[in-house]
């Protein structure tokens, strides 16, 4: 009998305009204390690890302003920030730049 196997899909996210893609780190699942939480008592972490960066913001006279973020920045943003894109069971954000608030290091 034959099995068929799942082959990982080669997407590419490229985000558009001043548009940057984020993959959140993942959050603690026990406490200092040593407990184990479940996962609808986890809160969302917001800092992540920029994966992508748009070409810019559009100015008004056509030129493009450079972003102030590169791949691999540590970024803190608000939670609720952006929208979740899902590719090869990776969970990523796709935010504006503006929702950044700021980057760590």
């Amino acid at each position: 009998m034959a099995t068929a196997t799942k082959k990982k899909s080669k997407i590419r996210l490229q985000p558009m305009g001043e548009r940057i893609v984020v993959k959140r780190v993942e959050s603690e699942e026990t406490t200092a204390g040593g407990i184990v939480l479940p996962d609808s008592a986890q809160e969302k972490p917001a800092r992540g690890t920029v994966v992508a960066v748009g070409s810019g913001r559009l100015l008004d006279d056509g030129s493009r302003a450079a972003s102030q973020l590169s791949n691999g920045d540590v970024v803190l943003f608000s939670s609720y920030a952006g929208e979740q894109v899902e590719i090869d069971d990776v969970e990523y954000l796709l935010m504006r730049e503006d929702d950044v608030l700021a980057v760590i290091g």
